[in-house]
């Protein structure tokens, strides 16, 4: 999953829901090769029923496969802890250890953020338009590495539910080190920096 340029993210639909389950499929064939499921913890679950969870910790883990409850294909996770303006969110891989993290921008219009690698070097800029639908992952250079499109569902499913689908684009086929870092913030995207 981690050598492909392309991936379509297609979030459940549920109603009253206090957690985030979402499919990654392949673009063209919608075969299904992972799924990214958030387990915020029991505490934090019942939280979200009075606050925004925005502002609450929350984990989301990617498996390869269809199974989220088999540990042994986890490939990382993407972890934040309480937020008020700018938050610091941590990509891990399956044993736990920071492989990168994300950083929001201060003020931004679409909403953005930085990509790190677990040094500490810049490894993308993700800025959305002004509308927060479709972003894009710029280098350093701010040359284009890849995009975020959302794609619409239809009109029931966008008028009633909060469920979003995109497809993440990468320019060119990443190392997989760089690859967890572009899924991870492809992911956050929804999943930590947009969803309510």
């Amino acid at each position: 999953m981690l050598n492909r340029k392309a991936l379509f993210i297609r979030e459940h639909v549920g109603f009253m829901k206090l957690s985030d389950t979402y499919d990654i499929l392949d673009p063209e064939t919608k075969e299904e090769l992972g799924i990214a499921k958030e387990k915020p913890g029991a505490f934090f679950h019942v939280l979200r029923l009075l606050l925004n969870k925005r502002l609450l910790p929350t984990k989301v883990f990617v498996y390869e496969g269809n199974n989220p409850e088999d540990e042994s294909k986890l490939l990382f996770s993407i972890r934040r802890g309480f937020t008020l303006f700018r938050s610091r969110v941590n990509i891990c891989d399956a044993a736990g250890n920071v492989v990168g993290w994300l950083k929001s921008k201060a003020f931004s219009l679409g909403g953005a953020f930085f990509v790190f690698d677990a040094s500490g070097n810049e490894v993308a800029s993700v800025k959305g338009d002004w509308k927060g639908w479709n972003f894009r992952f710029t280098d350093k250079s701010q040359n284009e590495i890849g995009t975020i499109t959302k794609k619409w569902a239809g009109i029931g499913k966008e008028l009633f539910t909060s469920a979003d689908n995109y497809i993440i684009s990468l320019s060119r086929e990443p190392e997989p080190a760089k690859a967890i870092l572009l899924l991870a913030a492809g992911l956050a995207v929804d999943t930590i920096y947009k969803e309510n």
